[in-house]
């Protein structure tokens, strides 16, 4: 069983404005900003309306590159690497749109990858007449060695890049990552590691782990303010690289080109460092490894209520978890969709995804969750199912 610590599960709720009569389980989709971290993104707004042009000229680009350099750190990197972006999808539309694609080279994609991102590959494909390819993940319940071996089994001669989740969105499966990008470069296939829910939800080491692109938020495990995210390039990915809003830095550099892509609101990066003095408040590595054991004991206590099975344990689970739902005949996307409509209706943000001939139902375990949420989650599908 997770004993809870005094200072978490509902004790540390208020931390967060979260709706009191709507159980939150979803963390992995959008998740939650505490509120001393909205209270500094609050006073960051302040500055620069006090007076924006001031601000925008000598504030900001110290601002920026400090927040850089602490996130960087965070992740064993360093600052000259790395720089922010809205989100995850924004990297990897950089990375992707960024190649000089020819007519039969083909992008490889995993068959569990983030549906933007495999939609980005695809555009950028169809455009110059290249192919997107997929290597197919196992499940449920893969191991690291079968999931390597799908991997280097549809890398061919044409593989021009590898698109890599750290962590898959619709079945959760932390991926033997730094296998996973041995296994590419020793066929000589470059590496962008799509990390949207890493920070914050696993151990993250950029100077070791090999990638030649990653991109990840910061809104989502890490807890920043949405809109929070970054791209890291080795440094001799760089050259060539370019945001997708070309602007006045083009030509100048990796750091001149993505720090300024034209006026916005930078709140959400500058409060990130907030989100990271947060997240060692509450455990950093602790909280890490107690939501990892939340989710597998909330995932395993799901699965034998509903008298179903789980989609990953050991090494390959993380802070979500995915279970079955005990449905016969229809287990298409458009049923899942309806599912989570009444799940919506019965007051929890739990999302349904079809694969693997079945509708899975996928959870989140935070600082926020404790057991009883799960227990609570279990009756409410127990009874839409019933219903």
């Amino acid at each position: 069983m997770i004993a809870d610590t005094p200072t978490l599960g509902s004790a540390i709720r208020h931390e967060w404005q979260l709706d009191p009569d709507f159980l939150t389980v979803n963390h992995g989709s959008f998740g939650a900003t505490p509120r001393v971290v909205l209270a500094v993104q609050d006073d960051w707004r302040r500055r620069m309306e006090a007076q924006p042009s001031r601000f925008m000229r000598v504030v900001l680009p110290d601002a920026l590159r400090a927040a850089a350099d602490r996130l960087a750190r965070f992740m064993s990197a360093d600052g000259k690497d790395l720089a922010f972006l809205d989100n995850a999808t924004t990297g990897c539309n950089a990375v992707i749109r960024s190649l000089q694609l020819k007519p039969g080279d083909e992008v490889l994609v995993l068959t569990h990858g983030y549906g933007a991102v495999r939609n980005t590959v695809r555009y950028v494909t169809e455009l110059v007449g290249a192919r997107m390819t997929e290597a197919a993940v196992p499940f449920p319940n893969p191991s690291a060695d079968t999931v390597v071996a799908a991997l280097s089994e549809a890398i061919t001669p044409h593989t021009r890049l590898a698109v890599l989740d750290h962590i898959t969105s619709p079945s959760a499966l932390v991926l033997p990552l730094a296998r996973m990008i041995a296994a590419c470069h020793a066929r000589g296939v470059p590496v962008l590691v799509d990390g949207a829910h890493g920070p914050g939800q696993v151990d993250i080491n950029l100077s070791t782990l090999g990638a030649d692109w990653y991109v990840g938020n910061c809104h989502k495990w890490l807890c920043a303010p949405k809109g929070s995210a970054f791209i890291w390039a080795a440094p001799d990915r760089q050259d060539g690289l370019h945001p997708v809003t070309i602007s006045h830095g083009y030509g100048k550099g990796f750091l001149e080109e993505f720090d300024w892509t034209g006026t916005r609101d930078f709140s959400a990066f500058l409060a990130t460092p907030a989100a990271i003095d947060f997240h060692h408040r509450i455990g950093g590595p602790a909280l890490r490894a107690r939501n990892i054991a939340l989710a597998a004991e909330a995932t395993a206590m799901i699965a034998r209520r509903l008298n179903t099975e789980k989609g990953a344990a050991g090494d390959l689970a993380g802070s979500m978890g995915v279970v079955r739902l005990p449905l016969t005949g229809d287990v298409s996307a458009e049923r899942a969709r309806e599912l989570r409509a009444r799940l919506l209706e019965a007051r929890t943000d739990v999302p349904l995804h079809a694969q693997a001939g079945g509708i899975w139902l996928r959870l989140s375990a935070h600082a926020y969750n404790e057991m009883t949420d799960y227990e609570k989650l279990a009756e409410i599908i127990a009874r839409v199912l019933r219903s």
